[in-house]
């Protein structure tokens, strides 16, 4: 195992290539070598910082999101906006707004140039790549069977398949058909969901509680996994792997544990530190 320190403050988000590790942290992005993270080297490759409206604006940078077509990044949090940066040059070269609070989360639609973005203010955005502009608003909390008012508006989680949609976080967790803008399934979870992603015919799902939550797209809970964290804020699966048995599912919360799936059963072992 390496440990370094990449930021001066926390770290908000992390999104790997097969060349570079991206970390995001108050106000900038970092790059790093994963051949010199391996060789304990790890000096930062590059660290850019979006063009705020002021200098003394340091927001943090809740999500990152790469997009594979474009070789770019997308970064978003604090400041309400979405920056895209190009990766090969490092300069950013758009600004998406229409948020009027924290942006949470990033989704891409990998079918079409367009994005995803859920934030503290209720809103699901969808986004044109190529125009730059906004296509489409779901204000989630609006809805009444996704209304919990007790929990607030804000959506914390989302992932995207198709033209299908699944976000929660203050709202119910609910799986949406986005060319009619209709929630179509009301997931019977109470917590708040963190992080979701589609996994073949599932979703799965965690927050509030230890739990990996495996659900049918009909709204059937088909399993909860258990972990070793309190609760959990992550989920990440490995869906291409180089060789089957690489195939894994980790999550990690409020622990200083990383718990690994090999199987999406059970837990096969902690990564602690």
């Amino acid at each position: 195992m390496v440990t370094f320190q990449a930021h001066d403050g926390p770290v908000y988000s992390m999104v790997s290539t097969d060349r570079h590790l991206l970390s995001a942290g108050d106000g900038e992005v970092k790059a790093w070598l994963w051949a010199e993270i391996l060789k304990k080297g790890c000096k930062e490759l590059w660290r850019r910082q979006p063009p705020y409206r002021t200098s003394l604006e340091v927001p943090e940078i809740n999500a990152l999101l790469l997009v594979p077509k474009e070789n770019s990044l997308i970064l978003a949090g604090g400041d309400c906006q979405l920056h895209t940066m190009d990766l090969e040059t490092g300069t950013f070269t758009r600004a998406l707004w229409g948020h009027t609070d924290y942006i949470h989360c990033l989704a891409l639609r990998e079918r079409s140039p367009e994005v995803l973005s859920g934030g503290e203010d209720g809103a699901v955005r969808l986004w044109d790549l190529r125009t730059a502009k906004e296509v489409q608003t779901i204000e989630v909390y609006k809805h009444e069977e996704c209304s919990r008012p007790h929990n607030g508006r804000w959506i914390g989680c989302l992932a995207t398949d198709s033209d299908w949609m699944v976000c929660g976080g203050g709202p119910a967790l609910t799986l949406w058909h986005l060319r009619s803008s209709t929630p179509t399934t009301i997931f019977p979870m109470r917590a708040p969901q963190k992080h979701v992603t589609f996994y073949q015919d599932l979703i799965l799902s965690a927050g509030q509680g230890r739990c990996v939550n495996q659900w049918q797209l009909s709204g059937e809970l088909k399993a909860q996994v258990p972990g070793s964290s309190p609760g959990l804020l992550s989920l990440s699966l490995n869906q291409q792997p180089a060789a089957p048995e690489c195939k894994v599912l980790t999550a990690a919360g409020n622990s200083c544990r990383v718990d690994v799936f090999t199987n999406l059963g059970y837990r096969a072992f902690s990564l602690s530190f």
